[in-house]
């Protein structure tokens, strides 16, 4: 399910989806990279080198594994503390009914 986000101030408008995240299973740490989004790209960088080198890679496979289930949850909780906002109504009641707003 995919969603718009609007930040007023910039009129910025980026469409996210809401659940599992394919392109972070097959991609890892290189969509926050191309997103922009530079602290979860450090933070996944950091934990994939820490679980990735003593394991022979295995550790930064489990890493991709697990974050396709949480980051798009994570990004779209920064884009709201970052002033965005639902753009139309069908993303408002996207978010309540997946509890990002009340």
């Amino acid at each position: 399910m995919k969603i718009n986000l609007t930040n007023p101030a910039t009129r910025q408008i980026k469409q996210v989806k809401i659940g599992f995240s394919w392109t972070v299973f097959f991609f890892g740490l290189f969509v926050p990279l191309i997103r922009g989004d530079w602290k979860w790209f450090f933070i996944l960088l950091a934990i994939t080198i820490i679980l990735g080198v003593p394991t022979l890679g295995f550790g930064g496979a489990l890493v991709g594994l697990v974050f396709s289930f949480i980051y798009n949850r994570l990004y779209i909780n920064d884009l709201l503390s970052h002033g965005y906002g639902p753009a139309d109504d069908y993303s408002e009641t996207a978010l309540q009914s997946h509890n990002f707003i009340g």
